[in-house]
């Protein structure tokens, strides 16, 4: 008592409080015992949660308090268990042996300014008393003034994303103490100054994005150091001079500098790179021929620079790429009419340029958009310039308009032609001056484009465009939402198992015992364990291991780590751990064809779900070479995370294959592995995995188990007679759960791919590509008829999601 007297300052007041009850009538009663509570409450620890110390329950309404009281933090009050609250799209707290490791705090875009009484350093002094946050995410909440050097006392930090605030000043190079951050964004804000240069420190830096901000100055060297980074974002700043050497960066997938002042030198970037945005820059000279050795780049962006010289033609037939925009550059040579395109190539823009000649065939393609305006092309419409005109710009600009060159022409030779052409060049400008002005004011300025729809065709072999409403955040991402592969102690394992006890235990299959562990960062992890012949050299086990590291995708169930545990005597590996993501939600059929699962998927997710078992096949047979193929593919290893986003756990290493017989085929049976004579399997090999997912699909179809290749073929029966006859008789074939909820045309497209990845020659069977591509038709068939509904294709991967007791399939079991 006589501690609550002083901490209320008014023995008077609180014995009002306490000791009024014979004098107030009942209902004053009532409304005095709820007050005395309230401030007992207050003051105790008794009204906070139990698996919470007291001191950081008050942090959090000390938060709620600064931040002005957010309508999205009134979940917050005395004697809430903040370590139990539901997580929600805009708050989100995780603890971990009685204190907070995540916190997500989600406001809406369009969040004013906090109030002018709002202090950023007394916030983010309330901050750092949480001493163990790993995830710290504050978006959109209004926060503003010079982010506070402090911040570097949250030490354990490996997620910090203050994006779409209206932060200011410098960011605190003390920032780089933070040495476990894996991902750091600032998007959104309005810094200044230059990038910290001590970034280096950040080893296991993965993910570094500061757009839209005004930060300025070179970019630091720093950043070649970053060994893991992924992801560096910069694009809308105001940086300039030349890129750091990247070339030592070698995971860099992801490079976006637009809208800066960088250059003239083309950035030394490692051949993995996938997406290298350049646009509206100073880049010039002329792209690298090293270039076309980024096997991987899909994305290339170099519109709106200063570059020069013969235009790469190479980059049309790159393995990957997708999209290509040189726009607005002086790319200068001829095209022909049979250069090489990639089939996967979807959208080119050569638009303002000083290119000849005819456009190339294989960009009239019906799947393509194209953008050729203002070059002298000859296309016989009105938006190309005469052919004087490039000839005498690039003469301009020092490119001479002739092709190739002999190396060993004498400089004499070179410099009199060069004269030459000048020369000539002036002549031409004085003879056509009138009749180019005359022609260029009567042209419309606008570039023509030529966009073609495409519609399903059973002869289709290329890559579809992403569309957002059908691709979830997590497939958006890819494996960058993974922590960084490492290499794991046994210690951390056993730690993680309970010394592997049976409790961890999930099951046993053909390549070894499974584990359920939880690391000391309270994730879940799947840990496979091997034992393997002394016979194996560790130089070949590192090559296995570095495979597998790279096998990082969405849609599979992907490593993170590997531990060795070596013989004593001669230090040969005796066992090998692999350890994989945990992924909670079940496998696909205990959403779709089991009588008793919690709820049954919809068709929209349904089509979903198979698009993503499609593009994890996909990257098996494409993503990395050589392909993985005859993979062992089953709907129960189909898995789901929390976002219903659906992950291949069974695919075929190399490592786990020490238990084939000598034909090849797995002891425990994978589909797939049999089907077909010997020969087929080896100049079919993809196709085998087309027939196992067709099976997928029938399921998914059906809402049927399907256990036996006599199944197959009754229920493929069934759908062929189906699709040549009427709605009504392919309702009865579908399954019922969503049979008057799914549009008749999308489907039928479903039927029509599935009975086609059944068929009985493999050669008949479509590619993977024709597959999606299908799949992504029949979705926006879906679409349409469902109206501007919102697609139910899950959600982004929540961080602090919480495994629930459902039990896991064994991958490669």
């Amino acid at each position: 008592m006589i501690i609550l007297h002083q901490r209320l300052g008014s023995t008077r007041i609180l014995s009002w409080f306490l000791f009024s009850e014979e004098e107030v009538m009942a209902e004053k009663l009532r409304h005095s015992v709820f007050i005395v509570s309230f401030m007992l409450c207050w003051i105790s620890v008794s009204c906070y949660s139990e698996t919470l110390p007291p001191s950081q329950a008050q942090t959090l309404l000390r938060i709620q308090y600064i931040l002005n009281f957010p309508s999205l933090l009134s979940g917050l009050r005395n004697g809430t268990d903040f370590c139990n609250l539901q997580p929600s799209s805009s708050l989100t707290v995780v603890c971990y042996e009685k204190s907070i490791t995540q916190l997500l705090i989600i406001g809406r875009k369009d969040t004013p300014r906090l109030p002018e009484n709002f202090s950023i350093d007394s916030f983010v002094t309330t901050l750092v008393k949480l001493p163990d946050l790993k995830v710290l995410k504050l978006v959109s909440l209004g926060l503003w003034g010079p982010l506070p050097s402090k911040i570097s006392r949250l030490s354990s930090l490996e997620i910090l994303d203050l994006s779409s605030n209206f932060l200011d000043g410098s960011i605190p190079p003390e920032i780089s103490s933070l040495t476990q951050l894996q991902t750091l964004i600032f998007d959104g804000n309005m810094f200044d100054g230059r990038l910290p240069k001590g970034l280096s420190s950040l080893s296991v830096l993965a993910v570094l994005s500061a757009k839209n901000n005004s930060l300025g100055g070179p970019l630091p060297d720093s950043l070649g150091n970053l060994e893991n980074l992924r992801v560096l974002a910069l694009s809308n700043n105001n940086f300039s001079g030349e890129v750091p050497d990247l070339k030592n960066v070698e995971n860099l997938q992801v490079l976006n500098l637009e809208n800066n002042s960088l250059g003239p030198q083309f950035p030394l970037v490692s051949s993995k790179i996938v997406s290298l945005v350049l646009k509206m820059n100073r880049f010039s000279y002329n792209i690298p021929e090293n270039v076309q050795s980024y096997y991987q780049l899909e994305h290339l962006d170099v519109s709106t620079n200063r570059f020069v010289g013969p235009f790469p033609a190479f980059l049309l037939s790159m393995p990957s790429m997708t999209y290509l925009n040189i726009a607005g550059n002086r790319f200068t040579g001829m095209l022909f009419e049979d250069l090489p395109c990639n089939n996967e190539l979807k959208f080119v823009n050569l638009s303002a340029n000083l290119l000849t000649g005819i456009l190339p065939s294989c960009l009239h393609s019906r799947n393509k958009v194209v953008q050729y305006a203002g070059n002298c092309l000859a296309t016989g419409d009105q938006s190309q310039h005469p052919l004087s005109l490039c000839k005498n710009e690039a003469l301009a600009v020092g490119i001479l308009p002739h092709s190739k060159r002999r190396k060993k022409a004498s400089k004499f030779v070179l410099a009199l032609s060069i004269s030459g052409s000048v020369v000539g060049g002036i002549v031409l400008v004085g003879l056509i001056a009138l009749l180019v002005r005359k022609f260029l004011a009567k042209e419309a300025k606008k570039s023509p484009t030529r966009i073609i729809e495409e519609h399903a065709s059973t002869g289709y072999t290329s890559k579809i465009l992403a569309d957002a409403r059908y691709i979830t955040q997590a497939m958006k991402i890819g494996a960058l939402g993974l922590p960084a592969y490492r290499t794991f102690s046994l210690e951390e394992l056993e730690e993680a198992t309970n010394n592997f006890d049976m409790s961890s235990f999930m099951g046993e299959g053909s390549h070894g015992q499974m584990y359920r562990g939880q690391l000391r960062d309270g994730s879940y992890v799947a840990i496979r364990c091997l034992k393997m012949k002394r016979s194996r050299s560790t130089q070949n086990l590192m090559r296995h291991i570095e495979m597998i590291s790279k096998l990082r995708h969405q849609h599979l169930v992907s490593a993170v780590g590997h531990c060795f545990e070596c013989y004593l005597d001669d230090s040969t590996v005796s066992r090998i751990f692999l350890i994989f993501e945990y992924v909670p939600n079940g496998n696909l059929r205990r959403w779709t064809s089991e009588k008793h699962a919690r709820r049954a998927l919809a068709w929209t997710q349904r089509i979903a779900a198979a698009i993503g078992v499609a593009k994890g096949i996909q990257f098996l047979h494409t993503g990395i070479v050589p392909g993985v193929f005859t993979n062992c593919l089953k709907i129960t290893n189909v898995l789901m995370d929390q976002n219903l986003v659906a992950k291949i756990s069974s695919y075929n290493l190399p490592l786990l294959s020490e238990n084939m017989d000598k034909d090849g085929i797995q002891k425990d049976g994978c589909p797939g592995a049999s089907k077909g004579p010997k020969n087929r399997r080896v100049k079919h090999p993809e196709k085998f995995d087309i027939y196992d997912f067709g099976v997928i699909l029938l399921e998914i179809i059906s809402g049927k188990p399907i256990n036996s290749k006599n199944e197959v073929i009754i229920l493929q029966n069934q759908l062929q007679l189906s699709i040549t006859a009427d709605s009504a008789s392919r309702k009865r074939v579908i399954d019922p759960v969503f049979s008057s909820a799914c549009a008749d045309e999308s489907v039928k497209t479903v039927m029509e791919i599935c009975c086609r990845c059944l068929h009985k020659d493999p050669a008949e069977r479509p590619s993977i590509e024709d597959v999606l591509w299908n799949l992504q038709f029949a979705a926006q068939v879906q679409d349409a008829w469902r109206g501007d509904s919102q697609s139910s294709d899950g959600s982004p991967v929540s961080s602090s999601f919480q495994p629930p007791r459902l039990q896991l399939t064994v991958p490669w079991q």
